[in-house]
């Protein structure tokens, strides 16, 4: 599916939609300078129910397993998007950067060394060479405690019995958040719309992705989380890629930024001048993204300075 254009964009020959300020494969710094931070669900992991192909199966890209869960296959890449990520790693600082909980993100087994830096919980946790930060958690509890309402009084806007048709199962993500199963289809828009009024009145966001809707406190952001992991790298070019509502923080304040043309921020209509939107969905999306993320690393790394006889 191609995704309609803005005013302010333009298409490349492959396709993709840009931004009006987007320069696809240009910024200052590259190589150790340059942080790639990627949402993983819809953005490059995909499960079998997200894959959008349109392509006889026999002409489909060739798939690996990206996640086990109970001993089966859950999430997957093409093989070819695996290729150029692990090439990415190691010569970025490549940072996944999730909604997942901790023991959610450790069941996805990314290509190569486990990254320096991850982000999980929606930014509520850094991990460091795998192991979660403390320091971050701290600072991110203390804002909690003075920035958004405790997480009983959301979890109860979900367990409400009078929403019991659509909210199958309601789950708390390591005391940062709660989110929910639903039975999608039953839902009532009314219902969300109501729900986002009343969460925005206690310092808290809604998002609604497949049959998950996450309920999140203000200060527990993706964006918030990245910014503190750029400085500390001290990268100076932050390239970033993610599909939902809770991405898009994080793509505003990215040099150059990606999305794939399916989700919520393609729901919205989501554009920016940083921005570049895939030619295609589902998990060829994914593969297009890594070509596109590639492209821009690529043509950020300065050429040798000539050598003086």
């Amino acid at each position: 599916m191609s995704p309609s254009t803005s005013p302010a964009s333009t298409t490349t020959t492959a396709g993709a939609v840009v931004g009006a300020g987007a320069v696809v494969g240009a910024g200052p710094g590259a190589g150790a300078g340059t942080l790639v931070a990627c949402d993983l669900d819809r953005t490059l992991i995909y499960s079998a129910n997200a894959f959008w192909l349109e392509t006889a199966d026999c002409d489909g890209p060739r798939i690996v397993v990206s996640e086990l869960y109970r001993g089966v296959p859950l999430s997957f890449m093409t093989r070819e998007a695996e290729r150029m990520l692990l090439e990415l790693a190691a010569v970025t600082s490549f940072v996944p950067v999730t909604t997942r909980t901790v023991a959610q993100y450790q069941r996805v087994q990314l290509p190569g060394a486990v990254p320096r830096y991850a982000i999980t919980s929606n930014g509520g946790v850094i991990l460091t060479d795998g192991k979660p930060d403390e320091r971050w958690r701290a600072s991110v509890a203390a804002r909690l405690t003075s920035e958004a309402a405790p997480l009983a009084d959301v979890e109860a806007l979900l367990t409400d019995p009078a929403a019991a048709a659509w909210i199958l199962k309601v789950n708390n993500a390591e005391d940062l958040f709660v989110y929910a199963i639903l039975d999608r289809p039953a839902m009532p828009v009314e219902w969300v719309t109501a729900l986002q009024d009343t969460c925005s009145a206690l310092g808290w966001s809604v998002s609604v992705q497949g049959r998950k809707l996450y309920c999140v406190p203000n200060p527990v952001t993706k964006s918030g989380a990245l910014a503190e992991v750029q400085t500390r790298l001290g990268a100076d070019t932050l390239i970033a890629a993610g599909d939902s509502l809770l991405d898009r923080p994080m793509l505003e304040m990215a040099t150059i930024a990606f999305r794939p043309a399916h989700g919520e921020l393609e729901e919205a209509g989501f554009f920016a001048d940083n921005l570049t939107v895939t030619s295609s969905r589902g998990v060829l999306a994914g593969e297009e993204l890594m070509r596109l993320i590639t492209a821009a690393v690529e043509a950020a790394v300065p050429e040798p300075a000539a050598t003086r006889v």
